[in-house]
């Protein structure tokens, strides 16, 4: 009877020990352990595949193509990124039920790149409660770049607003006695950039003439006629592809060919100024800080022929003259950089402290002149742009890299 006793202790006695060993191990791993292994970083990412927006999601695809290729290269110090993007066809609900599952049943380390502002602005909130990087999301909204309310939370493009102060710039250096429509989508994308715009005309504000806020998905063939009809010089088109690309199409077919300025989340040869005939786009004027693979200055530029070659192997059925495509590349660029920087301390903590130590970062498909900078208490990664304009074929620059034009940045309280 001991002999059996003591067989049935000893196991027992080991099983306990494991427990207790797994135990002390568990406390003493590091708090990134569930997003990050020795062979992966599991990334998150919410995006519009479907819905109004559908046009963005190639930011998405770009993304994904980019971390294919960073895998097959080796990863980032040796880990593989496995990037887990859903759909929330730009119903913040939707983005806010989704990046719950991600983060606590796809246990992602990070959220990144997620796009438009009702729905980071929807999971802002859950995210910065739990310690979760909210890495360069992809919009312009100030409200993502509010480091002592959110520290969590990092933008990467330049600002709506500042945009919006830009071509208000542009206006009244160029067509100072032009009458000024405006066809603004509402929401707050579409508030922050004609608020920018109203800014920088200050007391000359009044040459607005006729403003129209409109959805997404809605039909703007009468709206476009009301605008014509106010005597507007100059059209300011602050809106999505779609509805963009239907406006300049119908301004033509109306025989209306005012002055026409079309906001960069726009600016798209594949998703606007195509399906708006081409013929009907030249001269629309936008700005950017990003390369255009079509425009024949970067023919021989290194950066642009690794880009094609990129798309090639790893997005062939995504566009070349896709902006939003070339926009996901860079963003995903900027993570591999923030993590690479990282070495081997991947805590969200350290994540977030390289993200905001970047300094004079150049990307090689950002225009030249632009670099991408960062602080404790600089949450604007990007805060250059330039003007370019249309030629029928490309977008063609018109002057130099803007930065005086940026508005002042809301108190972070």
């Amino acid at each position: 009877m001991q002999t059996i006793t003591k067989t049935r202790l000893i196991p027992a006695f080991f099983a306990f020990a494991a427990v207790v060993l797994a135990s002390v191990l568990a406390i003493s791993q590091p708090a990134w352990a569930a997003g990050v292994t020795d062979t992966e970083i599991r990334i998150g990412n919410i995006m519009p595949y479907t819905g109004p927006l559908a046009a963005f999601a190639s930011i998405g695809r770009a993304e994904a193509a980019y971390f294919d290729m960073i895998n097959e290269r080796g990863g980032i110090n040796g880990r593989k990124i496995r990037f887990i993007s859903r759909d929330d066809s730009s119903n913040p609900r939707t983005a806010v039920e989704h990046t719950r599952e991600l983060v606590e049943q796809e246990r992602v380390h990070l959220m990144f790149g997620s796009f438009g502002t009702p729905s980071n602005l929807a999971t802002r909130a859950y995210l910065n409660e739990r310690n979760v990087p909210q890495l360069f999301v992809a919009s312009g909204d100030e409200e993502l770049a509010q480091p002592k309310r959110f520290p969590w939370t990092m933008g990467w493009q330049p600002t709506f607003r500042a945009e919006g102060r830009i071509y208000a710039n542009y206006i009244q250096a160029s067509y100072p006695s032009y009458k000024i429509a405006v066809l603004w989508q509402n929401d707050q994308f579409g508030r922050d950039l004609f608020r920018g715009l109203q800014e920088g005309l200050g007391i000359t504000a009044n040459m607005i003439v006729a403003d129209i806020a409109i959805d997404a998905d809605m039909s703007i063939d009468t709206q476009v006629e009301i605008l014509k009809s106010s005597g507007a010089e100059v059209l300011v088109l602050n809106c999505a592809p779609p509805i963009s690309a239907r406006a300049i199409r119908r301004a033509a077919e109306l025989g209306w060919h005012p002055v026409l300025l079309l906001v960069n989340a726009a600016a798209s040869i594949a998703n606007a100024l195509r399906p708006a005939g081409l013929q009907n786009s030249v001269g629309v004027i936008s700005t950017s800080y990003l390369k255009d693979a079509s425009d024949t200055t970067w023919k021989e530029d290194p950066a642009i022929k690794a880009w094609l070659a990129f798309m090639d192997k790893y997005y062939p059925d995504g566009d070349k003259e896709d902006g939003y495509a070339i926009f996901g590349y860079a963003a995903a660029e900027t993570l591999v950089q923030v993590l690479t920087q990282c070495g081997d301390d991947l805590s969200r903590e350290n994540i977030m402290r390289q993200a905001a130590s970047l300094k004079g970062y150049q990307s090689p498909v950002v225009l030249p002149g632009i670099a991408i900078n960062t602080g404790p208490a600089d949450f604007y990664p990007i805060e250059q742009m330039r003007l370019v304009q249309f030629d029928g074929s490309a977008w063609q620059p018109i002057g130099d890299v803007i930065e005086s034009a940026f508005a002042a940045r809301p108190s972070d309280n």
